[in-house]
């Protein structure tokens, strides 16, 4: 192989390499998920064990931790958070390490958190008239893990289409 093919094979120096950038993306999306499952876990816990969490921020973690909205069928909706985030940091564990079709699941599943994240912050705003900082906590790790997969995608579908 002469000079000139080496050097095309291989990459430039100043050109950034998509896989290992892509990999970044879901590495930066498990560590944040752990955030919301802390967060989530200690919601689940202080529900179970019926203790009143403290809001030391904004004024209305009583009133919405306490509402019908804190649970689904006798299930606490910070477990089901917790249940989540757990997922989500497992498939970006397993797509940083190249498992297929994780990437999409993982998608599907911020994507699905996201919706309802949305929705959550519309009781809190408009049926409820109370806000939880660890609610509105969980909702913006939740957005910030959505920005995360949106560009870990881009990376992905921009990497192909070359």
């Amino acid at each position: 192989m002469t000079r000139d093919e080496a050097s095309a094979v291989a990459p430039q120096p100043n050109q950034a390499n998509p896989q290992r950038s892509r990999t970044w993306w879901y590495a930066a999306a498990a560590v944040v998920s752990l955030l919301g499952l802390a967060d989530a876990i200690y919601l689940t816990v202080e529900h179970i064990s019926g203790e009143s969490v403290r809001c030391t921020i904004i004024a209305g973690c009583s009133e919405v931790l306490s509402s019908r909205y804190a649970e689904m069928g006798g299930i606490p909706l910070a477990l089901i958070g917790a249940a989540a985030y757990f997922s989500v940091f497992s498939l970006a564990t397993l797509t940083v390490f190249g498992y297929k079709g994780t990437a999409s699941l993982l998608a599907l599943l911020v994507a699905g958190m996201f919706l309802i994240s949305l929705w959550l912050i519309y009781l809190q705003a408009f049926v409820i008239h109370a806000f939880c900082q660890y609610c509105l906590f969980s909702a913006g790790i939740t957005i910030l893990l959505t920005v995360i997969v949106f560009l870990a995608r881009r990376k992905t579908v921009s990497t192909v289409s070359r």
